[in-house]
């Protein structure tokens, strides 16, 4: 029997009310091993997506083979048997639900996916919805049959036999300019363009907070040398080779601003770039008619030398003032028309100018109160407007934020929620500590899939219908969701319900179309479609339910009820829909453990309306990460995981004279996780926790000294630097392990890199940040997993036994939480 270590008391829990039933923790329902289990199933096996087969958990990596329905990768839904009727969807208490990553990386293993161009007709549509070609439709444009019935072109064409593809369209598909406004928000003497918009390469913007806190904390400076290898090239700040990342086609523009907003001119020919400055904050206007966006390699040598220039620029008389706001109308100003994508490195409270901001309220007074709900929204309206007009104009805001105090994340954050684009939090910035997440973040920017002038919309078939939306995006009308730009790493969730009973002898259909440009300047739309079976079993639905998708939907919901009520009553509907699933289940099951942003402790409402910025968009796969962090037993690894291995494939007789035989090629297998519970852990033993955003080596004091040597390069527990913010490179067996383990991690999140600390047992303060994200444990104001689980357990048998009601009277919500 193992040595565990008791739960430290780290932060404050709440205990079992009542008598405590003796449950042995090893013995109740393990999140970990159905998620193992699942991973290993899909490691050789390919998944064949004709409806009707177990669908790979989304923490798995799968090769998908698309038979005409798309991969989980790109789509997913809370079951995969659909209720017949809304009476059973009901009587299951499962959320008919999609989730769709219209952009999501494929596997390597995968095929691409094709691109169809039918000329000026454009793709064939359905004359009475509107829906999209598709192997489930039959087809109107004319083919002669073969001897199987099908046409004679069907392989050759990936719109009758595959289930995700492009299609190139016409003008008619083109983004449309929005109506000329009576009052606009910024000045130009240009009249409004009306029409269509020519599809154009994307121009980005890149505009630089030069205030104060940017340059004291050396953020700007940090930022302005990694804009520098994104262009460019060379050396990460961990020392590898990079090539340049920004689209060959694009052209680029950059800003500054503090109290007033700086235009440069890069089309001059002098070592010292003009700097143009808009003092009028309320009327903004592009300072310059022709020649505000540059080919960055045309125009390198003018670009390297305001990049240099700017932290020393600014050090002499900073100011501490900020024109977030109005900076935002210079950009609607400088893209309307055409859009793009604007990328915003900024460190300090908006101070002046629109949607101005001052002083922070007093949170502590807020919480559990009526007016909690005022910290998860913008405190002045200008910044929804702000991100309304942007993201009709088709242009979209990312921010990376260094704040060093309170910013006010609920109104700043607001824009990129509205326009597609993401927040990247770097709060009191440290480039030892942060440097290298800040770079890979960047470079997985401008790396990954994405389109701009974006639209989406959701199509059913007959009996079923969209009814709610969710995700970071404006929403024009009841069925279109606009957005800036909808990249790879973005996922859009939408409830659909019953409009009647269906047939269960035929299929269910669902199709997603995101009509976009590309960054190269091309119009196209990607199609997605889904054909499920329908069920009359409570059962069958059950039975082929989605864990992963029906977590994303609660978080979501959840995440969107924080700006309209307390976060108690917000985390006791949690509760009470998951045990209303497991009611209908007739069982016990692993429920949602309250992420960051639903914590009972005090947590400030920056960090809070971050981390529901990001779980809005996250796939399913990503937030399963962050709300179960992986924990590995590092001492526990088997000399053969994660190095590679060399694995031989029989190959045949090819026919051409060559010899058949054996073929090799690398493989490296991943190790299995573990439970998220000191009850698991042990003084002797170093455990690596992962939630995608920070990675933290945890050492027990008993770890061995020969343990220590190979993967910090010292045996004495205390002589462990836990300042630095990597884990040293060495030759032994477990570093190599470590550092492919963490480099898979890397390849599979797209490039990122999460930051490192390593916390000692009993001896550093990030020991804490560490238990928290021990979410089996008793903290942050939740019972442990047992407790939770034998409290939910007594309330559903009450249930049954006729004494209470899930929701009301005596239930889980009048429940000492």
């Amino acid at each position: 029997m193992q040595n565990h270590i008791p739960q430290p008391p780290h932060s404050a829990g709440l205990g079992y009310q009542g008598l405590r039933p003796r449950i042995e923790p090893s013995q109740v329902p393990s999140p970990i091993e159905g998620i193992e289990t699942d991973r290993q199933v899909w490691e050789d096996k390919p998944y064949l997506t004709l409806p009707g087969a177990h669908v790979p958990l989304s923490t798995s990596e799968f090769a998908a083979v698309d038979q005409g329905n798309s991969s989980p990768r790109f789509i997913r839904v809370t079951t995969w048997s659909l209720p017949s009727s809304s009476r059973l969807a009901n009587d299951c208490a499962i959320p008919l639900s999609v989730v769709v990553q219209p952009f999501a990386d494929p596997d390597p293993r995968e095929e691409g996916i094709p691109l169809v161009d039918l000329g000026a007709s454009g793709p064939p549509r359905c004359g009475r919805c509107r829906g999209y070609v598709n192997p489930w439709l039959s087809t109107e444009y004319f083919s002669n049959l073969d001897a199987n019935m099908l046409r004679l072109d069907h392989t050759e064409r990936p719109e009758l036999n595959r289930g995700t593809y492009d299609f190139v369209v016409p003008e008619e598909y083109w983004a449309q300019h929005p109506p000329a406004k009576i009052n606009p928000s910024y000045f130009s003497i240009d009249p409004p363009p009306t029409g269509s918009k020519q599809p154009l390469p994307m121009n980005y913007i890149f505009a630089f907070d030069v205030s104060n806190d940017a340059v004291e904390t050396g953020f700007l400076k940090t930022s302005c040398d990694l804009l520098k290898t994104v262009l460019y090239g060379g050396l990460t700040l961990d020392g590898q080779q990079l090539e340049p990342c920004f689209p060959p086609e694009c052209q680029l523009t950059i800003l500054t601003y503090d109290s007033t907003l700086h235009f440069y001119d890069l089309k001059v020919r002098s070592d010292l770039t003009p700097m143009l400055i808009v003092a009028d904050l309320e009327e903004v206007f592009v300072p310059m008619r022709h020649g505000l966006f540059v080919d960055p390699i045309a125009r390198r040598h003018a670009i390297e030398a305001l990049l240099n220039s700017l932290p020393q620029r600014f050090m002499e008389f900073p100011s501490r003032d900020s024109c977030l706001g109005s900076t935002l109308q210079g950009v609607l100003a400088a893209l309307a028309g055409r859009g793009g994508h604007a990328v915003f490195f900024h460190s300090t409270l908006p101070t002046v100018g629109i949607g101005a901001l001052q002083g922070a309220p007093i949170e502590a007074d807020l919480y559990d109160t009526d007016k909690e709900k005022t910290l998860f929204k913008p405190r002045d309206v200008a910044w929804l407007d702000i991100g309304e007009e942007l993201a009709e104009e088709g242009i979209s805001i990312s921010m990376f934020l260094s704040p060093s105090k309170y910013m006010d994340i609920g109104s700043v954050g607001a824009v990129a929620n509205q326009t597609g684009g993401e927040l990247f939090f770097h709060p009191r910035f440290d480039i030892a500590r942060d440097g290298i997440t800040l770079e890979s973040q960047l470079h997985r920017l401008m790396r990954r899939t994405q389109g701009y002038n974006a639209t989406l919309r959701f199509r059913c078939s007959s009996g079923l219908r969209i009814s709610q939306h969710y995700g970071n995006f404006v929403q024009s009308n009841p069925t279109d969701l606009n957005f800036g730009i909808l990249d790879a790493d973005k996922a859009i969730m939408a409830d659909f319900e019953h409009s009647r009973s269906l047939d269960p002898r035929e299929y269910a259909y669902i199709q997603c179309a995101t009509l976009y440009t590309t960054v190269s300047g091309e119009r196209r739309v990607r199609v997605i479609n889904l054909a499920l079976q329908t069920v009359q079993l409570a059962g069958n639905v059950f039975q082929y339910a989605d864990l992963d998708t029906l977590v994303c939907r609660l978080t979501r919901e959840a995440i969107v009820n924080m700006a309209k009520q307390k976060l108690s009553i917000t985390r006791d509907e949690l509760t009470e829909k998951c045990s209303a699933v497991l009611l209908g289940y007739r069982t016990n099951s692993s429920s949602p453990k309250h992420s960051k942003h639903f914590r009972r402790r005090t947590v400030s409402s920056d960090v809070r309306n971050y981390s529901a910025h990001r779980f809005l968009s996250l796939s399913p796969r990503d937030l399963m990460h962050a709300l179960y962090p992986r924990l590995l037993a590092l001492h526990d690894l088997d000399d053969q995981i994660a190095l590679p291995q060399l694995i031989a494939i029989d190959t045949p007789d090819p026919g051409d004279g060559d010899e058949a035989g054996p073929r090799y090629f690398e493989k490296i297998q991943m190790p299995s996780l573990m439970r998220n519970s000191h009850f698991f852990m042990e003084a002797g033993g170093i455990y690596m926790m992962d939630n995608d955003e920070m990675v933290i080596f945890w050492v027990g004091s008993g770890a061995s000294p020969q343990l220590l040597l190979d993967l910090f390069g010292t045996d004495d527990f205390m002589s462990i630097d836990t300042r630095v913010h990597h884990i040293p490179r060495l030759s032994t067996t477990l570093s190599t392990q470590v550092h492919n383990i963490m480099t898979n991690r890397t390849l599979t999140r797209g490039g990122r890199k999460p930051r490192i600390f390593i916390a000692r047992q009993n001896q550093d303060a990030v020991e804490l940040e560490f238990s928290d994200m021990l979410v089996e444990d008793q903290n942050n104001g939740a019972m442990c997993y047992t407790d939770y689980l034998a409290l939910v357990y007594k309330q559903i048998a009450n249930v049954l036994n006729g004494g209470s009601t899930i929701g009301g009277g005596a239930s889980i919500r009048g429940s000492p939480w």
